[in-house]
This record gives C-alpha cells, structure tokens and sequence, in this order.
C-alpha cells in the first residue's frame, strides 16, 4: 500500500520557517546549512512535493470523483465558466510536469511510489476520455479545452512509453478522437499556435498522422516574433511575462523533436532552437535570487515554480548551457520550489492548491485562473526524469549567480546572444 511511504520524505526543513530577519547572516548561514545537505535531501524534497501536488488529482479522476471532489477557485464572477475546463487543465497540467518521473526507470526507494502513480496516471486517462465515465472531460466547450488537450499531449510526448504505451487500445483511441476534436477550436494569434501544434505533435507520434501545417504555421511564425536575445514575442508583441517558459520554449522544443523524431523537419532549425533555448535558461538561472524569490511580474504567476519549466527541461534534455553546473541549477530551483510551494495557504485543508504565489493570494489570479490551472507549478519538477545517480542529483550543492553576486563573489560578466 502507498500509505507506507517512507517517513525520510517528509523530513525537509523550508527556509520560510526560520523567524529571522531577511538578509540576516542566520539566513544565510541556514540557507548554507541546506544546500550542503543537498545531495542526499533535494530529490527526496521534490519528489515527496510533487507527488503531495499530484496526488488529489490523480487519486480523484482514476477514482471517478474528480467532478465532485475538486473545489474550483476562481477570480469573482468566473466561477461557472471555469467549472466547465477546471478538471481537465488539473489533468493536462499535473501529468505534464509529472511524466518525465513516471517514464524514467525507478531509483532506488521510490519503486512502490512510482508504480501507483503509474496506475493512477492510466485510470485518470481512461475515465477522462470515457463518454460513460462521471468524470469524462471536456475537450471541445469553448476555447480552454485546447490549452489542456496540449499540456496533456506534451506530457503524453515526455512518457511515451509509461504513459501512451500502458494505455487499454480503447482508451488509445478515444484520447485520439478527444485530440481531433480539439481541432475545432481556433487559437489565438500568439503562443496559442503551440497548443494546436503540441496536439499535432502527439498525434503524429503515436499514429504516424497529424496536421503537419498547424506544427509548420506554429514554428514559421514564432521565427518571425523571435525579438532576440533567446526571447520571443506572444504574437507580434513582447510581453513581460514568463510564457516563453510556461508555453513557448518548452513546446517549440519537443514540437521540432517529435518532427526531428519523423525526419519532417529542415536540420538547420533545431540548432538554431535549441541556442535561443540555452539563452533563456540562462537568463532564468539569473532571476532566481538568493533567497529562491524571482521578479512577480506579467500574466501567471498563479503558476508558481512553473515559470522555470525551460530550465527544467534543459536540465532534463542534459542541453543546461555550458556556463551552468548541474548543482547551481538543482540548487537554484530547489530554493524556488520551497519559496513558492512551503509557504502555509498554499494546499487547502484537503491538499489542493490554492490561487497564490507565495501562499493564498487570490488577488493575482487572474479572470483565466482557476483551481485546475494552478498544476502547472509540476513543470519546474522535470529534473526527476533524470535517474538519482545523474550528476544533477549527484553533484555537490552550489551557489547560483545572484546568490554569487549578492554575497560579493566575483563571477564573469553575462553578454547576448546574436540571433
């Protein structure tokens, strides 16, 4: 039974529980004592957090009692139109930060875990996609449904084996026809054009036939908004926002991938992605500052530690860039999961997250917000795709560049990237 889990897990210490004043040297000393624990501690960290995440979800859908357990939050006056996509972006967005752990072999200890997951993972997919299920979601009502059709796809693309290999061929088939479906809804003129193309993307790897013009229309444009840098624009605009990490980047990646996977792409482009990748994930090593806090600015920031997806997956991908150990950036977003997921309010009494940052805040969710989408935050966890004996998780703990810079360390200059 799961219920055994091992007590080690549960045994981390949060620097938000230290009653000292920020900047203090008690602080730093505390915050020095956790990184040179870190090797033994930090897996055990994210893992037991992400599955804390995962679990009310997973357990509810495989269960058939996701519609009438799960509580909808949302911002005033949204509440009956976010009833009816709620379940399916904590579906979507819960299995896509998830799946890179459910595909990778066990690690030692985590095997009885990883196991149930699995199972829960399967039974979710199938009742969601089940017409005769209670919980059968929806993939068609509104515009929404497209969002969470992708993370869904995107998570299905990062497990194919585990996830899209394990499911009963009936449920193989309705998730193709839900994701056909989805085929109705027109996207935005912005990053929306990765939705349909991440749906795309799944659906040519795992039946060998897809829209390829909505993968091609998707990646063209986003080369015309690319604004330098290792930034895109949202559509023609830049926005001050982390969607080149929720959404852009990690999509543009495993969507080129999955077309490099089918030999259906020009090979000049991936190299020039994958650059302008490497870029960003630096720049996101750098906005994480000594305490784990970033920059609370644009659109999301509901999505907590899911603004660092690009540079989980490029830790995932083994694509860090070369000025990035393996220990700096576990470190660094070690310090981000405990900054925006150990502060009290952010599960509620039953164990579902809340509309918040850092805590309950419900003031920054915005009118799209609502319990379901908070699950993007599982996407900063990628890095447990990576097996415990990986240099990510076997490196000493280390410093990253604004806990560098702010405790007086000399570190080299930082300079863009042309193209």
């Amino acid at each position: 039974m799961y219920m055994k889990r091992r007590h080690f897990l549960g045994q981390t210490t949060s620097l938000l529980s230290i009653p000292v004043l920020a900047g203090s040297p008690v602080v730093a000393s505390a915050t020095n004592n956790l990184l040179a624990a870190a090797p033994p501690k930090d897996r055990a960290y994210w893992l037991q957090t992400l599955l804390k995440i995962a679990e009310p979800v997973l357990a509810a859908l495989a269960s058939n009692t996701l519609k009438s357990t799960m509580p909808v939050e949302s911002a005033p006056g949204q509440l009956e139109g976010r009833k009816q996509v709620s379940h399916l972006e904590a579906l979507g967005r819960t299995l896509a930060g998830l799946a890179p752990w459910l595909e990778t072999a066990p690690s030692a200890g985590e095997e009885a875990q990883q196991q149930r997951f699995r199972e829960l993972s399967i039974r979710a997919i199938s009742n969601a996609v089940n017409p005769q299920s209670p919980d059968f979601l929806n993939f068609t009502k509104g515009g929404q449904p497209l969002v969470d059709a992708a993370f869904l796809a995107h998570a299905l693309v990062r497990a194919p084996t585990q996830l899209w290999g394990k499911l009963p061929k009936q449920t193989q088939t309705q998730l193709v026809d839900a994701f056909h479906q989805t085929r109705t809804i027109k996207p935005g003129y912005n990053n929306w054009l990765l939705f349909s193309a991440m749906v795309e993307a799944a659906l040519l790897k795992f039946t060998g036939q897809a829209d390829e013009m909505r993968m091609d229309y998707a990646i063209r444009e986003h080369q015309t908004w690319y604004k330098g840098d290792g930034a895109y624009g949202d559509g023609p605009d830049f926005h001050w926002d982390y969607y080149n990490s929720y959404v852009i980047q990690p999509m543009l990646l495993d969507v080129v991938g999955t077309l490099v996977e089918a030999k259906k792409v020009d090979k000049s482009l991936p190299p020039i992605i994958l650059t302008r990748a490497q870029r960003y994930g630096l720049i996101q090593e750098r906005l994480i500052g000594p305490d784990g806090s970033f920059a609370a600015f644009g659109r999301s920031l509901a999505y907590r530690c899911g603004a660092f997806q690009l540079l989980a997956q490029l830790a995932l991908q083994q694509q860090l860039p070369s000025e990035l150990t393996p220990g700096q950036v576990r470190s660094a977003l070690t310090a981000v999961i405990h900054r925006t997921l150990d502060a009290p309010g952010t599960f509620d009494s039953k164990g579902w997250l809340q509309i918040g940052l850092c805590g309950h805040q419900p003031s920054i969710g915005e009118t799209y917000i609502s319990t379901g989408s908070l699950y993007l935050c599982t996407v900063g966890f990628l890095p447990l795709g990576l097996p415990d004996t990986h240099d990510f998780w076997t490196s000493p703990a280390a410093d990253w560049t604004a806990k560098k810079i702010w405790s007086g360390v000399d570190v080299p200059t930082d300079h863009a990237i042309k193209g």
